[in-house]
């Protein structure tokens, strides 16, 4: 409950900056905005080969008492960041041509700081997640969309206007964020007793984080291939209504996200066995919770989003409910992914997700040109199904085998005696 309320809290803030921007700058500026707070961020976690998910991992448990292991993380972080930000600058003028037009060259380079100050905060959070200092990470999640709220209105006071003001606030945000977050890692004793990097502890975390990254990617496809594929078959109008349906039926995901987000140091430090056991107990759950919401915010999207929106933007209803079709197996997908990933295979959720990722491009230009919206919710809806399916089959067959390893294992010590 504790993270829900981290995350509506940081949805709060990340609403208001929104509108803020949108009242202030204009569209324009507010779609700069969104891609200087999401490249930024996905620049960095690819170069970082998925670190902060595999820190997260391995300081869970028992592997958080190893000095050297801590060293090498802060080593990893700090060349990842350096490599982002290098990388960021030297494309910079690329990024100017084809995606920033209306941002100045010298703020787009500038912005480079950001790919930096957003993955040490990202990783230092990871590393709050995986040591049990949910207190921390919650912190964490606020802040570092709630800091960019006074460094707006600072830049705004003294003078600054536009995509200038916007850039000035996510960099100052972004420097307030990270110092928030080592603060907090630095509070709670993460650097005390520090041994030398190691190459050799470096390549099975370099190696764990690009498994578990190629699903988050993945599933980062999944969920926006249909805002791209859309918007080349149906026009922005069409596009608009969708996106707005999509966000509503997206706040079932808080309550599974908050559930995987515990879950998965939690069954990182239990052991495949204790893990498995867990799993199949808060699964069905899981599943429960979010199943028993999906008629409530169906709900609610029947009556908040044409007063919410206007007029023209009820028939976004339709397409909302369909995805909630999808989504209210979220639990389970929530609880299967915290499995796989807190036992050490990635690579199974990854699998699952590319699944979902052929689904969605298959059924989207299949449906889409035909029924618009409502088409793309249904590819959409299909694809979290099948990946939800597919996650839950992978969690009940790896959890049975460990169950069944674990009951023979004091079997085989007693014949060994």
């Amino acid at each position: 409950m504790s993270n829900l309320g981290a995350q509506g809290g940081a949805l709060l803030c990340l609403s208001v900056a929104s509108l803020a921007v949108a009242r202030l700058a204009g569209p324009a500026v507010l779609g700069e905005y969104a891609l200087l707070r999401v490249l930024p961020w996905l620049t960095g976690v690819v170069v970082s080969l998925g670190l902060p998910v595999a820190s997260a991992y391995f300081l869970a448990g028992e592997r958080d008492r190893d000095p050297q292991l801590r060293t090498t993380l802060s080593v990893m972080a700090l060349l990842a960041s350096a490599l982002g930000a290098t990388i960021w600058l030297v494309a910079s003028p690329l990024m100017h041509r084809w995606l920033f037009a209306g941002v100045p060259t010298s703020l787009l380079a500038v912005m480079a700081v950001t790919v930096a100050t957003q993955l040490l905060t990202v990783w230092a959070k990871a590393c709050c997640q995986g040591r049990a200092d949910m207190f921390g990470s919650n912190l964490v999640i606020v802040t570092e969309e709630l800091w960019f709220l006074p460094a707006y209105a600072a830049a705004l006071l003294l003078g600054g206007r536009g995509i200038v003001a916007v850039g000035a606030a996510l960099i100052a945000g972004g420097v307030l964020a990270t110092v928030t977050a080592l603060g907090r890692l630095a509070y709670t004793g993460y650097g005390l007793g520090r041994g030398r990097p190691s190459v050799a502890k470096a390549k099975p975390i370099a190696a764990y984080g690009a498994r578990a990254q190629l699903g988050n990617l993945l599933w980062l496809v999944n969920l926006r291939l249909d805002f791209l594929v859309l918007s080349a078959l149906a026009g922005p109008a069409v596009l608009g209504i969708y996106a707005v349906a999509s966000k509503f039926a997206e706040l079932m995901r808080l309550p599974a996200t908050a559930v995987n987000y515990v879950l998965y140091p939690r069954f990182a430090r239990l052991g495949p066995a204790q893990a498995g056991h867990e799993a199949s107990r808060l699964l069905p759950r899981a599943l429960g919770l979010t199943v028993l919401a999906t008629p409530l915010v169906a709900g609610a999207a029947v009556v908040a989003l044409p007063l919410l929106y206007g007029e023209q933007f009820r028939s976004a209803i339709v397409p909302a409910c369909v995805l909630l079709v999808g989504l209210a197996v979220e639990g389970a997908a929530a609880v299967s992914s915290a499995f796989l990933w807190g036992i050490g295979r990635p690579g199974a959720n990854s699998w699952a997700m590319g699944i979902g990722v052929l689904i969605t491009v298959a059924l989207d230009f299949l449906l889409i040109p035909r029924h618009g919206a409502l088409g793309a919710a249904i590819a959409s809806s299909a694809a979290y199904l099948a990946t939800t399916t597919l996650l839950t089959a992978f969690t009940r067959r790896i959890s049975a085998r460990a169950l069944r390893a674990d009951e023979l294992l004091p079997l085989e010590r007693g014949i060994r005696t």
